[in-house]
């Protein structure tokens, strides 16, 4: 393949799909899923299907203010260098094949290292509005961050210490074809979901917003195109989230068990195989989404030690024991 035919599938890759395009439309698509499953939860009839897309271009056609006092340059990048930083990870998640569009051995390590600049951005963000409420925010923000962090690693490792590889691709080759796996991940599984829900800030961990103490905490000062590009991030990073759970713990693209185009041959699966893929994708990873909205929906809003009690004194020992459940089995071959 040319040079030329190289760096278009590259870009349609980023920028069509599973790059902007895809991940735009998908995640209003997810954000429509969770609010409509929590208002039913809550007897309510929730939001129409357009809603989401709505509020975000009510969003940008709003007046964009920097305060007074605001580190401009900071405050303007953050939202910008928060998007870029949840568009990229999807690249390296498989969507609708055994391999990711850019698959690579350690991409694992590049995605999660990814996924922490949407809070990084926020904290610089909110940091430099200097404003009271959102320098609350932002260091609930940070101090959550160092909360969760460490046990969604350690969950995230898991899987990888058992397939023998940090690609995720090769992860999700290896839990697809053996799915026997799949129960002894459980434990990491749902350490990585409430890191991922923490990580999100969404209830019960969604203590640095905290509308009803910090009016959005680090976003109170964040309007028009940039709070929109904020939400957006937020619904990108969901999706994103998901997608990467479900090819670490559940086995990506593909039912459990069955793996159309084995790693060596994942280019050569057939559009069958990939409407397949794509549409096994889109059924886990918004099971993931209607988990994390139960979650929202069922508890209350921690208090800051509170996160951070639960994250250090059961989260990250159960990372732990799921590691070495991993290595136990991994060395005893009980699973062949």
């Amino acid at each position: 393949m040319s040079i030329a035919a190289d760096l278009g599938e590259s870009l349609f890759y980023m920028l069509v799909f599973p790059g902007f395009v895809f991940l735009f439309g998908y995640a209003f698509v997810a954000e429509y899923a969770d609010r409509k499953l929590y208002a039913r939860l809550q007897n309510r009839v929730g939001p129409p299907l357009v809603q989401p897309f709505a509020d975000f271009v009510k969003l940008l056609s709003k007046e964009s203010i920097v305060p007074e006092n605001a580190e401009e340059t900071i405050f303007e990048a953050a939202p910008i260098v928060a998007l870029a930083g949840v568009l990229t990870p999807i690249l390296y998640v498989p969507v609708w094949s055994a391999e990711a569009a850019l698959a690579f051995q350690g991409d694992l390590v590049v995605v999660l290292f990814l996924l922490t600049i949407p809070s990084f951005a926020l904290i610089f963000g909110g940091w430099h509005s200097r404003n009271a409420f959102g320098q609350i925010g932002t260091v609930r923000t940070l101090t959550q961050l160092f909360g969760y962090e460490i046990p969604f690693f350690l969950a995230c490792l898991a899987p990888a210490v058992a397939a023998g590889t940090w690609s995720i691709s090769g992860i999700a080759s290896f839990v697809a074809s053996s799915p026997l796996y799949i129960p002894v991940f459980a434990v990491g599984f749902v350490v990585a979901l409430l890191s991922l829900q923490a990580k999100l800030e969404r209830i019960p961990f969604d203590v640095p917003e905290a509308e009803t103490e910090l009016v959005t905490g680090a976003l109170v000062e964040y309007s028009g195109r940039k709070l929109a590009l904020f939400r957006l991030t937020k619904n990108i990073e969901l999706v994103v989230g998901a997608a990467l759970l479900s090819a670490l713990f559940l086995g990506g693209p593909y039912p459990a068990g069955a793996i159309a185009g084995a790693a060596g041959t994942a280019g050569t699966v057939g559009i069958a195989g990939a409407i397949l893929g794509f549409a096994v994708f889109l059924v886990k990873t918004l099971v993931i989404v209607f988990a994390l909205t139960i979650l929202r929906a069922v508890l209350a809003r921690f208090r800051i030690e509170q996160v951070v009690s639960v994250f250090y004194l059961w989260l990250v020992p159960l990372a732990l024991a799921q590691l070495a459940l991993v290595l136990v089995v991994g060395t005893a071959e009980v699973i062949p």
